[in-house]
């Protein structure tokens, strides 16, 4: 018999699934009409929120060892995953045409770094278990907007296989990120740590500063 914790990342994950049609800058990326001072923005600010995350997911974990700690191997895996990632940002940059001074030098916009200020806040207040579940459902979507990007940039861009590694990186799937959320949520469901309607908020919430992350890149420059 399936554990109902598989069933609730599923039920989870769909219900907070993005309206397909509510990122219009997808697209436009996939169609190759998203200029390059768009894509060099998405870079910059990936920049600043991957560093951020890993710190987040790195006090998730510390704080799952003492209180939760069949969370802990999950976040110590997605800090470890924002490591890998971020090594792999310098090139898509370069290729953005931004060099060392322009990266220095970017002023990052709120609309795009709203979402990792809540992550931030999750860190600290949420429980562990509750945001192994909304940020299962987050990452779906996340997934998949990075293999369509990955694939524009090279069929439509011309991007090397190293300027994309970013993006190809977060579109694989990961089977074991998949079992420690699954084990997360099983423990939390049994032990009662694992609040069903307070991680869905946390979800929505999740959801809709992503939403406000792309929709802030798809608004025109003067």
């Amino acid at each position: 018999m399936t554990h109902p914790a598989r069933d609730l990342l599923k039920t989870t994950t769909a219900g907070l699934a993005p309206d397909p049609h509510a990122n219009p800058l997808i697209p436009r990326i996939a169609a190759g009409t998203a200029p390059l001072t768009t894509l060099a923005a998405l870079a910059l600010e990936q920049t600043r929120v991957i560093p951020a995350d890993r710190r987040a997911f790195e006090h998730l974990a510390e704080r799952s060892r003492a209180t939760d700690p069949d969370s802990a191997p999950f976040f110590a895996a997605l800090a470890q995953g924002e490591t890998l990632a971020g090594e792999r940002l310098g090139a898509l940059v370069r290729a953005c045409g931004v060099d060392e001074a322009g990266e220095a030098s970017y002023e990052p916009l709120p609309g795009c770094q709203a979402y990792p200020a809540y992550v931030a806040w999750l860190a600290l207040n949420a429980s562990p278990a509750d945001v192994v579940l909304a940020l299962t459902a987050n990452f779906s979507a996340w997934g998949g907007y990075c293999a369509t990007i990955a694939e524009a940039l090279r069929d439509r861009y011309g991007f090397t296989d190293e300027a994309c590694a970013f993006f190809d990186f977060f579109a694989e799937p990961s089977p074991e990120l998949d079992r420690l959320a699954t084990a997360a949520v099983r423990a939390g469901l049994d032990a009662g740590r694992l609040d069903e309607k307070r991680a869905h908020a946390y979800g929505r919430l999740l959801q809709t500063y992503e939403a406000c992350f792309w929709s802030t890149l798809g608004e025109p420059t003067s």
